[in-house]
């Protein structure tokens, strides 16, 4: 059974126990509850910064740029260009290493991590999480890194010409995808299925190395004014976009060991990129679930088998749910930091 694609939102279905939309003032942050700004923190913000910096010129201009060049001159799929994927895997992993060092020398945030003992470094994982700042990234990597595959995420194609970062990304396979509006892909429908298929040469490259794919649902990070935009059925949590997810399984659903749910959650408000530098996160919770991927799902067109797209989407509202009932949990178990 086919039909035109639907939006690649998953809408609530009926039934759903997604709760009722309603403002829900602990689903926002508590900035209060951050540590106080002073000179000595943002001191320690500028040294900070300054070893992310000094971190980013080493393991990128000195580990990874030559033998990204060197995967460049080498043929796709060749046995030596699969040994540089895993040379430049290992550097992506001493980057994040490096990254956590910094952060232990810095920084006094408690972290509380739960649910990484049973995965593996070797596996294929299929990893989703909630969106609040630009600190997911650092949490998200340093709570799995060594305990799953390198973590690589869809990145606009306009920061491929980002210089030495965009070969960076490339040569670690993170894959590019153009974001088109819904005007400009009416008016040119043919760009649809030329993007889709990047997409899948981008996914085929992850089965040579073991991977794990990261897929922020929600899209954007989380904001009282997205929250109230969208009317969102969840209290802590944006309507999640299926289509990036149902791509992955499509390309790779054989591949992938499990889907992780990873749940941020931050006791004393959510924190700016440069507050967490300056050491006035007090605390951060990480839960790491891991569920089998339906076999019904691992192997459909979502953009084109309206049967398939109503399971897969029924499939992640259920996901989602679960989620904002976790952080619902959590934000009612945070005690003062």
């Amino acid at each position: 059974m086919s039909s035109r694609p639907s939006p690649e939102r998953a809408p609530r279905p009926p039934g759903s126990s997604a709760p009722a939309a309603s403002p829900d003032p602990s689903a926002f942050p508590r900035r209060s509850a951050l540590r106080p700004p002073g000179l000595g923190r943002t001191l320690t913000g500028c040294a900070a910064a300054l070893l992310l910096s000094l971190n980013v010129i080493f393991c990128v201009g000195f580990l990874v740029m030559p033998v990204a060049l060197l995967k460049l001159l080498l043929p796709a799929g060749s046995g030596p260009r699969r040994f540089c994927d895993r040379v430049l895997n290992g550097i992506g992993t001493l980057w994040i290493d490096n990254n956590a060092r910094w952060q232990r020398a810095t920084q006094s945030t408690a972290w509380e991590i739960s649910g990484t003992d049973n995965l593996l470094p070797d596996g294929w994982y299929l990893v989703t999480c909630n969106h609040q700042s630009w600190v997911d990234v650092l949490v998200l990597q340093r709570a799995l890194n060594r305990r799953i595959p390198l973590l690589k995420f869809f990145l606009k194609q306009q920061l491929l010409y980002v210089p030495f970062m965009g070969l960076a990304w490339w040569a670690l396979d993170f894959p590019f995808m153009r974001r088109r509006s819904k005007e400009y892909l009416a008016k040119h429908p043919e760009q649809r299925d030329r993007d889709l298929v990047a997409t899948q040469k981008s996914c085929e490259r992850f089965s040579l190395v073991p991977t794990s794919v990261l897929n922020f649902l929600e899209g954007t990070r989380f904001t009282a004014a997205k929250y109230a935009s969208q009317q969102s059925p969840y209290r802590h949590l944006l309507r999640p976009k299926a289509a990036g997810l149902a791509l992955a399984i499509q390309f790779l659903g054989d591949k992938f060991s499990s889907l992780l749910s990873v749940t941020i959650f931050y006791p004393d408000g959510v924190p700016t990129f440069w507050e967490f530098l300056c050491n006035r996160l007090p605390r951060v919770t990480v839960r790491v679930n891991s569920t089998a991927i339906p076999p019904d799902l691992l192997h459909g067109d979502y953009q084109h088998d309206a049967d398939y797209r109503h399971r897969f989407q029924a499939f992640v509202n259920a996901h989602w749910a679960e989620k904002d009932a976790q952080l619902a949990e959590l934000a009612r178990g945070a005690g003062p930091g």
